[in-house]
């Protein structure tokens, strides 16, 4: 005899099964605990005598007309707390049974069918909590086993590689072997991938003009296309009548030197640091991840720049004791001073640029991006020397058409200066430490003119 209460705790197989068969023969009349006589049905349930006061819950709580787990017809339940409607909180089910939760809305009719049968009870063993992690692993290694064996059979079997990704790849290897930067030929073949999505036959290059004339593309992008397809001809040997493309040099954005710093000012100290950088060295993003400890002298306030990006030449450049300091609170857990790649270290601007424009209410900030400081440092110091060939050896150009466009990106005539004469050599050699440059002589008052931009 199963007295009230004793289901509620977790039983083994064999009583689970014990108890089932007994059900199942009608010996046994007791239901979790709850007594039914023969002669009543089996939605009317009367609590075992013993217990009253739980009994008495246990009726007040299922009424008249309890409901029934509509997974398995099961009257054995557990209240599993309230959901809340918008006609007001709907109590919710647990079946003891075959663990199935539900909200009972209306009485189930009984002629109204079940759902489906299922034989999977609640007190299995297969069910206990404590089996729950073992079966993540066992699910975990079966998973990763369908894996190998899926692995294993397309190695055993033919393979399954396109003839366009043979000829990609193949390709990928030809610009390896001639010594093309990783960075270029990944962008070449996601080109050329590309240009097969887009209906283009690499080995036709009819189809590959039609994609390019059908596609709205502008014409820097489509120039970009247009070269990847050009190498991809050269290395497969076959010609090709490259379209006509104009594109236009745009002028960069060169932002202010109060709207710089602002920026630094309110990035996080290792990206303040390197943003600090950038503007001193005028470095590429690429180019300033690769500086180590060992290129930057705190005596003479130089930083070697030694893994140069784009075929541009090492330099050295001097930057102010302000970048120095930073760098040095830096810690030291590598031989590189920022420990980073180039697309973590943009990603990681992004989120801080969001950040601040949020916070300063300043929308200008969305306008400048890492490479932006590039274009400001190689602005300034042209308008500060007026030499064009010391702005290339500062930016490591090779051709100096490339550094010709600085030389009108900002109109400083209206700009405030100081002003500032020497008499001597020595004088004059203090205002050009200082910064100042040269304007004029005046042989009236014989003294040399110099002026600073404030």
């Amino acid at each position: 005899m199963i007295e009230a209460g004793e289901e509620a705790g977790f039983h083994n197989h064999q009583d689970s099964r014990t108890r089932q068969s007994r059900l199942k023969s009608g010996r046994s009349n007791e239901i979790g605990g709850l007594h039914r006589p023969p002669n009543q049905p089996s939605e009317m349930i009367i609590p075992v005598q013993g217990n009253s006061r739980c009994a008495n819950e246990a009726a007040q709580s299922l009424g008249s007309n309890p409901p029934a787990c509509p997974e398995c017809g099961s009257p054995r339940l557990y209240k599993d707390g309230l959901r809340y409607t918008g006609q007001g909180p709907v109590q919710r089910w647990l079946c003891r049974s075959c663990g199935f939760r539900f909200s009972e809305k209306r009485p189930r009719a009984p002629s109204e069918p079940l759902q489906k049968s299922s034989d999977w009870h609640f007190n299995m063993p297969n069910a206990l909590l404590r089996d729950c992690q073992v079966c993540d692993l066992l699910a975990e290694e079966s998973k990763n086993l369908a894996i190998v064996e899926t692995r294993n059979e397309k190695a055993a079997g033919a393979t399954s590689t396109s003839p366009v990704s043979t000829q990609i790849l193949d390709y990928a290897w030809q610009m390896k072997k001639q010594g093309l930067a990783e960075s270029t030929i990944k962008l070449r073949v996601y080109r050329l991938k590309h240009l097969v999505r887009e209906g283009a036959n690499l080995m036709d290059p009819d189809s590959v003009l039609t994609v390019l004339a059908t596609n709205n593309w502008s014409e820097s992008n489509k120039q970009i296309f247009i070269v990847a397809y050009q190498s991809f001809a050269t290395t497969h040997n076959f010609q090709w009548k490259k379209p006509k493309t104009r594109v236009e040099r745009k002028i960069p954005f060169i932002p202010s030197e109060e709207l710089v710093d602002q920026l630094i000012a309110g990035c996080g100290k290792k990206m303040a640091t390197f943003l600090q950088t950038l503007k001193d060295t005028a470095a590429r993003t690429a180019e300033a991840t690769k500086i180590k400890w060992s290129e930057i002298d705190e005596k003479q306030c130089t930083i070697r720049i030694n893994n140069p990006v784009k075929g541009s030449n090492a330099r050295i450049v001097k930057v102010s004791p302000k970048t120095i300091a930073m760098i040095n609170n830096l810690p030291r857990t590598t031989e590189f001073v920022f420990n980073s790649t180039p697309q973590n270290m943009r990603n990681n601007f992004d989120k801080q640029r969001r950040r601040l424009i949020r916070t300063l209410q300043n929308p200008k900030l969305r306008d400048i991006h890492p490479h932006t400081l590039r274009h400001w440092k190689a602005t300034m110091e042209y308008h500060r020397t007026k030499n064009i060939k010391f702005v290339q050896n500062i930016l490591g150009h090779k051709k100096l058409e490339n550094t010709d466009v600085y030389t009108h990106l900002i109109d400083f005539e209206s700009d405030e200066w100081h002003a500032a004469h020497a008499r001597n050599l020595e004088e004059e050699n203090k205002l050009i430490e200082a910064g100042f440059e040269y304007v004029r002589y005046s042989e009236k008052d014989e003294v040399a003119i110099y002026r600073k931009r404030k």
